[in-house]
């Protein structure tokens, strides 16, 4: 690991550790069906995914008025350009925060003043150095570390670098989510909806 890509552990932004202290889980919300859902669930942070754009508006517009904090997948949804004005769009929709992989979009977000997570999948190890440098460049206020059991594989060091961090991919139980915590997640990511009101004091009595 270079040492370019070992600066000192970024703060967790105060909206995000409040969202998180009770229930430590991010919501994938994976199509439109899924937000109702989501709206009913004592989870307060989601990733909208997969949600064609003329939805998108309204769906942001429901979860912010509920006080979620709404992050965008803005690679994934369906006519939705992964590009500057994209981002313009998600700002004027009220979208509080922008997920993606792409390094220039997190960037643009981040001069916006909106919440970013930079997505990084960690197949082997010259990938995880390539995200390592990746994100000490563009800094985002979160990283999504996929797939989540790859994280305890993953040196102490890479993980203070990607930190603070949300582990998903394979995110299935309670375990799960105690497990990806105890790897030092901020907190853990799953589109299983009967995780999205899994509080923090459950998980201490397991």
């Amino acid at each position: 690991m270079s040492e370019r890509a070992a600066p000192q552990t970024r703060p967790v932004k105060p909206q995000l550790t409040a969202a998180f202290q009770d229930v430590p889980v991010c919501a994938s919300v994976v199509g439109l069906a899924r937000v109702k859902d989501f709206a009913s669930a004592a989870s307060q942070v989601c990733v909208l995914a997969s949600i064609p754009v003329g939805e998108l508006s309204n769906a942001v517009r429901v979860l912010v008025h509920l006080g979620k904090i709404v992050f965008v997948n803005i690679d994934s949804c369906p006519g939705l350009a992964q590009d500057r004005g994209a981002i313009d769009f998600l700002t004027g929709i009220g979208a509080q925060g922008v997920v993606s992989t792409r390094a220039a979009l997190i960037d643009r977000a981040r001069s916006l003043d909106m919440l970013t997570m930079q997505k990084v999948f960690v197949t082997d190890r010259s990938n995880l150095n390539r995200s390592l440098e990746g994100v000490g460049r563009s800094v985002p206020d979160l990283v999504e570390v996929m797939p989540a059991p790859i994280i305890p594989w993953m040196p102490e060091e890479a993980r203070r670098v990607l930190s603070p961090f949300v582990a998903a991919g394979f995110v299935m139980d309670a375990a799960g989510v105690a497990h990806s915590l105890a790897m030092g997640a901020v907190a853990a990511a799953t589109s299983d909806h009967k995780l999205w009101s899994l509080r923090r004091d459950e998980l201490k009595s397991r």
